[in-house]
C-alpha cells in the first residue's frame, strides 16, 4: 500500500534521516538552538535552512509516534510519511517568537495527521463516521488517561473523560478490529481447525424447502393441464415446441399459457407476502 502523501517541495524525505538521531536531552537543547536562531534570522534562505534542521533534529520522534500504530492495517513506511509530513507542517506553521516548546506544538499536528490518515484510509470494514471520530477520541483519551491511572483505563473513565455514553464507547472500541479484520484462515484455540471452517455455509435444502411451502399452495390453484405444463418446463425442461406437442397446442399457445400461469403465481405471492 504506497498511499503516503508527499513532502513539501524542497524538503526532501531523503534528508530527513540523520546519521546519528539525537536522543532526549541532547534534541531538546538542539531545538532549543534552532529556535533562537529562527527568531534572529533575517534571510528567507536561512529561516528556510533552520526550518529544515527542525525537522530533521525532531524526525525520530514523529517516526515513533508513527510506531504506535504499526500493525493496524497500514505499512509503518507509509505512517513514517504520514508523521514527517505533520513535522513538517508543525515546523513551517511554528512562530519561534510566541515562546512556545515546538514539540508541544508539533506532537498535536503529527497526531492529528496520523489520526487523520487511520480515519479516510485505514478502514477494510468502514463503521459509521460518528464511530471513527470517537474512536479517534477515545485514543487520544486514552493516551491521556494512562499516565495518569498507571494502567488502562476502563470503557466507563473514558466515557466519563469524554462525556459519551459508555455504550458508545464500547462500540467504538469493538470497531477497533475494523482496521485488520480476523482473516478467516487464523486457527482456532485448539489449533485443529481455522474460523473459516466454523462458518456454516449455505443451506440449499432450507432454501428448497421454503420455495416449497410458498409454492404448494399456488400449484394446488392450478388445473391439471397447467401443472403438466410447468411440469415439463421447469422439471424436465422440454421446449416450448415439445411440451405443445405433448399437449396438444401450439408453441404460440404455450407460450400464452407459462406466461399467464407465471403472472398469475407472481401475483399470488406478493398477496401471501402481504398478508404475513
Amino acid at each position: 500500500m504506497s498511499i503516503a502523501p508527499a513532502l513539501p517541495a524542497g524538503l526532501n524525505p531523503v534528508r530527513l534521516r540523520p546519521a546519528q538521531p539525537l536522543e532526549g536531552r541532547a534534541r531538546a537543547r538542539r531545538t532549543d538552538a534552532i529556535v533562537s536562531d529562527l527568531r534572529d534570522v533575517r534571510r528567507q534562505a536561512d529561516a528556510h535552512e533552520l526550518t529544515r534542521q527542525l525537522i530533521e533534529t525532531n524526525a525520530a520522534v514523529a517516526r515513533s509516534m508513527a510506531s504506535r500504530y504499526r500493525n493496524r492495517g497500514i505499512d509503518l513506511d507509509d505512517l513514517e510519511q504520514v508523521a514527517l509530513l505533520g513535522l513538517t507542517k508543525a515546523a513551517q506553521r511554528f512562530d519561534p517568537a510566541a515562546g512556545h516548546d515546538f514539540l508541544s506544538f508539533a506532537v498535536p499536528t503529527i497526531r492529528g495527521e496520523l489520526r487523520r490518515h487511520f480515519r479516510d484510509s485505514g478502514w477494510m470494514v468502514r463503521p459509521p463516521r460518528r464511530v471513527q471520530d470517537l474512536q479517534t477520541r477515545i485514543a487520544g483519551a486514552q493516551e491521556e488517561l494512562e499516565p495518569r491511572l498507571g494502567r488502562s483505563p476502563r470503557p466507563s473513565e473514558l466515557a466519563a473523560h469524554l462525556g459519551e455514553d459508555t455504550s458508545d464507547v464500547v462500540e467504538a472500541l469493538a470497531a477497533d478490529g475494523c482496521f485488520t479484520p480476523t482473516s478467516l484462515d487464523a486457527p482456532v484455540a485448539d489449533g485443529s481447525s481455522s474460523i473459516g471452517d466454523l462458518l456454516g455455509g449455505e443451506d440449499r435444502a432450507l432454501a428448497q424447502t421454503e420455495a416449497k411451502v410458498m409454492l404448494d399452495p399456488l400449484m394446488r390453484g392450478l388445473t391439471a393441464r397447467d401443472r403438466r405444463i410447468l411440469q415439463l418446463r421447469f422439471f424436465q425442461e422440454q421446449t416450448q415446441q415439445e411440451i405443445a406437442e405433448s399437449v396438444g397446442l401450439t408453441q404460440a399457445q404455450v407460450s400464452r399459457v407459462l406466461t399467464r400461469i407465471l403472472a398469475d403465481m407472481r401475483v399470488g405471492l406478493v398477496e401471501r407476502h402481504v398478508a404475513a
